[in-house]
């Protein structure tokens, strides 16, 4: 008689926490793994012969703009069809909740919607992605700019004394609702006049509730090193956890720069709990704006209002036929957004390699013509960087990608195959998996992943969605409580 729901027979078993992958049986009950090693023939109601592929605990992107996509597009086909099973949404200060606008929403918050803000409380979106699964699990940030965005008539100045209450209230509100941290964009218009003393005071509620911080920093430039400092001081002076958000550094004039950058990261780990996450991509994506034309080599527009047809164009190439500059030929096309190549490789690669690097995204969803890391990024990580330019063994690019990031956003029972673990499994060919998104063509799906479990249902499976949605809204507070009863076990 058969004792599990399903069995994964023969497989490559990566645990997530970097041990080489052993060949075992997996089985599954309900959303939970039943029991790893050699099981019984038969023992599974129904069993997948998956020899000669890895099985891995399911990706967790730690970087997502997915707020808005895990309604409208709840079948989740970028982020599934790449194996992840879990998204963490709200970052760069960006978030579905708490916010009610009563006007026009400044960019970058349009990036995610604009009639979807409509959760007055943080725990009405929290509700919403309960009564509407989608196919993959959701951790939820509150942003930053949000929070201001709600409660201040001009952005380009400090918050008050009352207006920083008021968006900590709202802040300590979405805690309790079940938010893991805060996120802050500084780079951003929103939150650019913010003062590191905002930060730190908003902050403070965060070490209350044993959440953390994450941050889109004030420049990845020329200022690097010290948006870098300005970030570990808020973690420092409130006692919370920090995450650097995409790091990198850009313009070709700082080409090279990780070379300062990382030793500075490793450093302060060794003073406070500081993580960082990174795209596989020299290029990166946001809204379009003038000042970054100078430092980038190539820009690619990749969605417009005013004129959708400029879409996945180079912006060069619109200019010319418009017979303006590049920054009229800008202006011209705003509200819009882009794609900036001004990374260099070695920089990425160094990144990449260092070992306290999770994966994040960073895709925009709901992009035009987007740029091809929200379909591409982890099979890129895991074809291209760790099979063909050997940066990493497989087990740790599968490290980087599941064990470690659950362990640094506290998503206890994720990102591990074990007994009692939650059954979020992603089956894949190491010799065939590769991206296949590029900038020419974004939404290709990866090559080489017959199988992706949520909560121990099959939602991509032999390159198709299956339509099934098992996906859950986790809660900072219930995974507290299990980790304690992990724990206890």
């Amino acid at each position: 008689m058969a004792r599990y729901d399903l069995v994964l027979r023969g497989g490559t078993v990566f645990d997530g926490g970097g041990a080489a992958g052993v060949t075992a049986d997996l089985a599954i009950d309900g959303d939970r793994i039943a029991a790893i090693g050699r099981l019984a023939q038969g023992s599974g109601a129904a069993e997948i012969d998956v020899a000669g592929l890895a099985v891995a605990p399911g990706f967790i992107d730690v970087h997502t703009h997915d707020d808005r996509a895990l309604l409208s597009q709840p079948e989740m086909a970028p982020k599934a069809s790449q194996g992840v099973t879990t998204v963490i949404v709200g970052n760069c200060g960006i978030s579905l909740a708490p916010m009610v606008p009563a006007g026009p929403l400044p960019p970058p918050l349009d990036l995610i919607g604009s009639a979807e803000y409509r959760y007055r409380r943080f725990a009405d979106y929290l509700a919403a992605l309960d009564a509407a699964p989608a196919a993959v699990n959701a951790a939820a940030l509150v942003g930053h700019s949000t929070l201001r965005a709600g409660a201040m008539d001009r952005l380009d100045r400090p918050a008050s004394e009352r207006e920083t209450e008021a968006m900590r209230e709202r802040l300590a509100d979405a805690l309790e609702a079940g938010a893991i941290g805060l996120s802050s964009g500084l780079w951003y218009a929103p939150a650019n006049a913010a003062p590191k003393a905002e930060l730190v005071e908003l902050a403070r509620e965060l070490h209350k509730a044993g959440a953390l911080y994450t941050t889109h920093m004030r420049d990845e430039g020329d200022h690097v090193l010290e948006s870098l400092d300005e970030s570990f001081a808020v973690g420092r002076e409130a006692s919370v956890p920090v995450v650097i958000s995409h790091h990198k550094v850009l313009g070709a004039e700082n080409f090279g720069r990780t070379a300062e950058t990382l030793p500075k990261i490793k450093a302060a780990m060794a003073q406070q709990p500081i993580g960082l996450d990174a795209y596989p991509y020299v290029a990166s994506s946001t809204v379009l704006r003038a000042e970054n034309i100078p430092r980038a080599i190539k820009i690619l527009v990749t969605w417009s209002k005013p004129h959708p047809e400029a879409s996945g164009r180079e912006l060069a190439a619109v200019a010319r036929d418009w017979g303006v500059s590049a920054e009229a030929a800008a202006e011209r096309l705003q509200p819009a957004g882009a794609i900036y190549f001004m990374m260099s490789e070695a920089d990425v690669r160094r990144v990449l390699a260092f070992e306290h690097t999770m994966i994040g995204s960073d895709g925009l969803p709901h992009d035009r013509h987007p740029h091809p890391r929200l379909w591409g990024t982890f099979p890129r990580v895991l074809g291209h960087y760790c099979r063909e330019e050997k940066l990493f063994p497989l087990e740790e690019a599968v490290r980087r990608m599941t064990g470690l990031p659950a362990e640094r956003f506290g998503l206890a029972g994720r990102g591990r195959l074990r007994p009692g673990a939650y059954a979020d499994v992603t089956v894949f060919d190491p010799a065939a998996i590769i991206d296949r998104a590029s900038f020419a063509e974004p939404t290709r799906p990866a090559a080489g992943i017959p199988l992706v479990l949520v909560n121990g249902q099959a939602v991509w499976r032999d390159g198709a969605a299956t339509g099934t949605r098992p996906g859950r809204a986790l809660r900072r507070q219930e995974m507290k409580r299990e980790a304690r009863s992990q724990g206890a076990a």
